[in-house]
C-alpha cells in the first residue's frame, strides 16, 4: 500500500509531461517524439522525480512491439510488389551502404569496435519516418515522385529494424549458463518461425471469425492483444526479439479481412505505450555522459547528416532521379530515426555496449532529428531552377487506399459495388457482419471486418484517401451516426448514402450530403413499369410514365424540403388517370411560375409526356 501513492504520482507526472510537451513540440515543428524525449529528460535526469527509468523502459518496450505489428499489417503483398524496385533495390542499398560507411567511420576513429560499431552504424543509418512523413504531408509532397521514392526508402528502413533486432542476441556475449550451441539456437529459431507461420495460416482467421460471430467487442480487443503478445513471446523464448514476433504476426494478417479492425483495436495501446517508451528513453538518459562528450556530439551530428545525405543523393541519381529530387531526398532523410532509440536501448540491455554509449547515441540522434526542418529548408537553395520547372506531380493512389470507401455490404451495397468494379474502380468495403465477410469471400470479394461507427476503423480503412464515402448500411440510425461522424471529422468528404424512406431522404438532404437514394425507389419504379408493359401498355409509353413519376417525386421532395412532409399531395396519382395516361391535377395549386418551372420542367401544357424522354434526361 505504501507504493501505491508513488505509482500514482509517477503515472500522473508521465501523463502530464506527455500532454504538455507533445503538443508544444508539435506546434514548434519538432514532432511529438522529441516532445516525449524532452519530457522524460526533464522529469528524470533534470528534476530527479523518477529514477527508475530502466524499469519503465522494460514495460514500455511493448509500444515498439505493437508498432511493428501494425507495420506488418500494412505490408500487403500487392503494395510491396508495386513499389518493389524502390523498396528492395534503392532502400536496401541505402541501409547497407550507409550502415557499412558509418560502421567503418566509427571503428576507424576508435570510438567503438566489433559488434558495437556494426550495431551503431546500422542504427544510425535508419531515418525518422515520423519526421520525414510530417514534412512531406505539410508540403503536400507525399504523392510526388520524390515523395514516393522517399517513402519507399523509409519503408525498407522500418523493415530493416526486424533483422537488426534479431542480430543483437547473436552479437551479445553468451551467458555462462547457456549450454546450447549456436547451431541449436538457429534450429530453435527456425522452428519457432515455422510454427508461427502455421498458426497464422490455419488458426488466426478461424479464431477471429468465431469471436466476430459473438459480437463481443471487448473479446475482439483481447484476442488482438493475445495474438501480438503471444507471437512476441514465442520469438523471445526462441532466442529472437519480441519485435520480430509481432512483425511476423502482422505480416500473416496483412491479407486478412480483419486487418482494419485489428489495427484499430491495437492503435490506442500502441500510441500510449510508444509515448511511454520515448519518455522512458529520456528518463534513462545519462546527462553526465552527454555533458562530458559535448564536443564529440557537436562534431558527430553534422558528420552523420553529411554522410547520409551524400550517399542518399548518389543512390537516387544512380536510380534515375533528377538532381532536384535527389537533393530533396538527401536532405529529407539525413537524421537518425526513432528506431535508433529502440536498437541502441536493446543493444545496451544485451551488453553490446554500455548504457553511457547508448545515452551518447540517443543524444546524437535527437539533435539530428531536431535539425531535420533546417536541412529540408536548405534543399531549396541547392535545387536547379530549370529542373524544378520540369518537375510535375504524379497522382498515384495505387496502394494508398481506394477511391471509394463503402460502409455496409448488404444487398444494396453489393449491387452498387458491381457498378463500381465494372467501371474499373477499386473499392474498400467494410462491414460489421462476420457472416457477411465470410460469405463475400466465397464469391471472391475482399471486404474487411469493421464497425463504420468507429472513427479509428474509418481511418484504418483509408477514409483520408477516399474520394467518396458511400454509406450503404441497412438501419437508418446506423446511417445517421456514420454520416454525423464523417461530417464532424472530415467536413470536406463527399458523402453518398442509402436512404431508408422518404422521411430519411429529407433528413439526409437537410444534413447536406452529396447524394442519397431510397433503397426501394428505383426498383419499385422498374417493377411498376414492367407490370404496365405486361398489361399491354407500349414500352415507350411505360418508360415515359415511369420518368414522369420520377420527376413528380423529385418535385414533391423539393416542396417538402421547403413546406413540410404534407406538401405536394396533389402531385400523387391516387386513382387511374383517364382517358390519357397522365393529365394535370384538377386541383389548382398556388405556386409561382418559377417554382412550377423548377418542379415540372418537362411536362407540356396538355399534361401529355413526351415519349422520347429518357432516364438520363430527367437528371
Amino acid at each position: 500500500m505504501e507504493t501505491t501513492p508513488i505509482l500514482y504520482s509517477q503515472a500522473l507526472m508521465l501523463l502530464g509531461g506527455a500532454v504538455l510537451a507533445a503538443p508544444l513540440f508539435k506546434r514548434l515543428g519538432l514532432g511529438t517524439i522529441l516532445g516525449y524525449l524532452a519530457a522524460g529528460i526533464l522529469i528524470g535526469p533534470v528534476a530527479q522525480r523518477i529514477t527508475e527509468g530502466e524499469e519503465i523502459l522494460h514495460v514500455s518496450e511493448l509500444g515498439v512491439v505493437f508498432l511493428l505489428f501494425i507495420i506488418g499489417l500494412e505490408l500487403k503483398p500487392s503494395r510491396l510488389w508495386q513499389m518493389r524496385r524502390d523498396i528492395f533495390g534503392l532502400g536496401t542499398a541505402q541501409v547497407v551502404l550507409t550502415g557499412l560507411a558509418l560502421s567503418f567511420l566509427i571503428a576507424f576513429t576508435g570510438l567503438l569496435t566489433g559488434a558495437a560499431s556494426i550495431i551503431t552504424g546500422f542504427g544510425l543509418a535508419l531515418s525518422s519516418t515520423a519526421f520525414a512523413m510530417q514534412i512531406l504531408d505539410e508540403g503536400n509532397d507525399a504523392n510526388t515522385r520524390y515523395g514516393q521514392r522517399a517513402f519507399s526508402i523509409l519503408l525498407l528502413q522500418d523493415l530493416a529494424i526486424v533483422p537488426l533486432l534479431a542480430l543483437i542476441p547473436l552479437m551479445a556475449a553468451q551467458a555462462p549458463e547457456d549450454t546450447t550451441t549456436p547451431l541449436e539456437d538457429f534450429a530453435i529459431a527456425i522452428t519457432a518461425v515455422a510454427a508461427l507461420f502455421a498458426a497464422g495460416r490455419y488458426l488466426l482467421n478461424p479464431l477471429f471469425q468465431i469471436i466476430a460471430r459473438t459480437g463481443a467487442r471487448d473479446v475482439m480487443i483481447a484476442a488482438a492483444l493475445l495474438v501480438v503478445m503471444g507471437a512476441a513471446t514465442m520469438m523471445q523464448l526462441a532466442g529472437l526479439s519480441m519485435a520480430m514476433g509481432a512483425f511476423l504476426a502482422g505480416v500473416l494478417l496483412a491479407e486478412s479481412s480483419y486487418r482494419h479492425e485489428l489495427e484499430a483495436d491495437i492503435e490506442p495501446f500502441r500510441g500510449i505505450l510508444q509515448a511511454l517508451f520515448f519518455m522512458a528513453v529520456g528518463l534513462s538518459l545519462e546527462l553526465g555522459v552527454v555533458v562530458e562528450n559535448y564536443l564529440l556530439i557537436i562534431v558527430a551530428v553534422p558528420l552523420l547528416m553529411l554522410v547520409k545525405s551524400l550517399i542518399l543523393y548518389w543512390l537516387c541519381r544512380a536510380a534515375g532521379s533528377p538532381h532536384n529530387d535527389a537533393v530533396r531526398i538527401g536532405l529529407l532523410l539525413p537524421q537518425g530515426g526513432e528506431f535508433g532509440f529502440v536498437l541502441f536501448t536493446a543493444a545496451a540491455a544485451a551488453g553490446v555496449f554500455s548504457q553511457g554509449t547508448s545515452s551518447l547515441l540517443v543524444a546524437i540522434v535527437t539533435l539530428s532529428m531536431a535539425l531535420t526542418p533546417v536541412a529540408a529548408m536548405l534543399s531549396q537553395r541547392l535545387m536547379h531552377e530549370q529542373d524544378e520547372m520540369a518537375d510535375e506531380i504524379e497522382e498515384d493512389f495505387e496502394g494508398a487506399g481506394a477511391d471509394v470507401l463503402m460502409i455496409g455490404f448488404s444487398r444494396f451495397g453489393q449491387i452498387a459495388a458491381q457498378i463500381l468494379l465494372a467501371g474499373g474502380r477499386d473499392v474498400t468495403i467494410i462491414d460489421h457482419s462476420a457472416a457477411r465477410v465470410r460469405q463475400a469471400a466465397t464469391f471472391g470479394f475482399r471486404i474487411y471486418f469493421g464497425d463504420g461507427n468507429r472513427l479509428d476503423v474509418l481511418r484504418a480503412a483509408g477514409i483520408e484517401r477516399a474520394k467518396i464515402v458511400a454509406v450503404c448500411t441497412q438501419k437508418k440510425e446506423t446511417t445517421d451516426r456514420i454520416i454525423d461522424l464523417v461530417q464532424a471529422e472530415y467536413p470536406n468528404a463527399r458523402l453518398f448514402a442509402r436512404s431508408y424512406d422518404r422521411l430519411h431522404t429529407l433528413e439526409l438532404r437537410a444534413r447536406g450530403i452529396d447524394y442519397e437514394l431510397r433503397e426501394t425507389f428505383e426498383s419499385g419504379l422498374l417493377f411498376g413499369r414492367k407490370t404496365l408493359e405486361s398489361l399491354g401498355v407500349g414500352g415507350d409509353e411505360a418508360i415515359a410514365i415511369m420518368d414522369d413519376i420520377r420527376r413528380r417525386d423529385e418535385a414533391r421532395l423539393v416542396l417538402q424540403e421547403a413546406e413540410g412532409i404534407s406538401a405536394g399531395r396533389d402531385m400523387l396519382h391516387s386513382r387511374p388517370v383517364r382517358p390519357e395516361p397522365l393529365v394535370r391535377p384538377k386541383k389548382e395549386v398556388n405556386h409561382t411560375a418559377e417554382t412550377e418551372e423548377r418542379i415540372l420542367p418537362t411536362l407540356p401544357a396538355n399534361g401529355q409526356p413526351r415519349l422520347d424522354e429518357t432516364l438520363a434526361k430527367t437528371d
